[in-house]
């Protein structure tokens, strides 16, 4: 473990990004700024003037998961499509920023955490004087619904599985199984995009999701062909994305995970279950701090 592992992070200084949210099509503006240790990640609705504006992360706070993970405060602000800045800041170790934000829903990007990557990289990152905490997966909890499920299990570091099966002869059945830093998140993971399909957008649409989607923002599947002129930027560019969101589903706990998710078939809502499954049970996991004096020795 490198020093810096030891240790809180947040931004070095603040950094602004504009974009399209994917199901809202709202163009919004956000503001990525550091923050104090132990602040964790809270998002800001700068638009909102009439209610409590802050949205605090955390496992009890994510309110919907159908085709994003979307949290709210007590007052009911809301902020969508919050999980691949989470990825971002989940493997580049950012444990402490504010997220302001204009509208309801992250900007989409490109579909993928890379633009967020590199935006985090503009802002570089501060070493904090406070020892960074850890999540230790001490006993198996799995969640399932049908033949999905979705499980967290020891671990000596923290690794993601993910298995996908679509009828689609684009996709197929796909299966990834990293240990995710952040070198292997930057080399495997950041840039595979979202993904949907044509026969969906006009009920997604009807029911005010995917208002912003496009080929410039997700892989477009027709039957067994992608659409997307460039085509993909993997040959499993779809499971390698459900591992992405899986990283960012995860870092709504509030500290990195030591252990392994697997995920079979599943998606945001399962990704969320297992995380609330695991605070519901206090003795399968547990809260480790290195010192900071044992830091400052490495």
């Amino acid at each position: 473990m490198s020093a810096s592992a030891y240790f809180q992070h947040t931004v070095a200084g603040p950094v602004i990004f504009a974009g399209v949210g994917l199901h809202t099509g709202s163009h919004v503006r956000v503001a990525v700024r550091p923050a104090p240790v132990d602040a964790g990640v809270v998002f800001v609705r700068t638009d909102v003037h009439d209610h409590d504006n802050r949205v605090p992360v955390g496992p009890d706070a994510v309110c919907q998961t159908q085709l994003g993970t979307v949290i709210n405060n007590a007052a009911d602000v809301r902020v969508s499509t919050i999980e691949h800045l989470m990825a971002a800041l989940a493997a580049l170790a950012i444990d402490n920023c504010v997220v302001e934000l204009d509208g309801p829903e992250v900007p989409i990007m490109d579909g993928s955490s890379e633009p967020f990557v590199q935006i985090l990289d503009r802002a570089g990152r501060r070493k904090q004087e406070a020892a960074r905490r850890y999540i230790e997966i001490l006993d198996t909890v799995v969640v399932e619904e049908g033949d999905k499920s979705a499980s967290l299990s020891p671990s000596d570091r923290f690794e993601v599985a993910f298995e996908i099966a679509f009828a689609s002869k684009a996709i197929g059945r796909q299966r990834v199984d990293l240990t995710v830093d952040e070198e292997s998140f930057r080399a495997e993971l950041s840039d595979c995009r979202t993904f949907g399909f044509v026969r969906d957008v006009e009920a997604l649409r009807a029911i005010g999701l995917a208002r912003g989607g496009t080929m410039e923002n997700a892989v477009v599947i027709d039957g067994d062909r992608v659409l997307n002129p460039e085509g993909l930027r993997r040959p499993d560019e779809f499971v390698r994305h459900k591992a992405l969101d899986a990283v960012g589903d995860l870092y709504v706990l509030g500290a990195p995970i030591i252990g392994r998710f697997e995920g079979v078939l599943a998606g945001h809502g399962l990704n969320n279950a297992v995380v609330r499954a695991l605070m519901a049970n206090p003795s399968a996991w547990r809260m480790r701090a290195h010192s900071v004096e044992l830091a400052q020795a490495v």
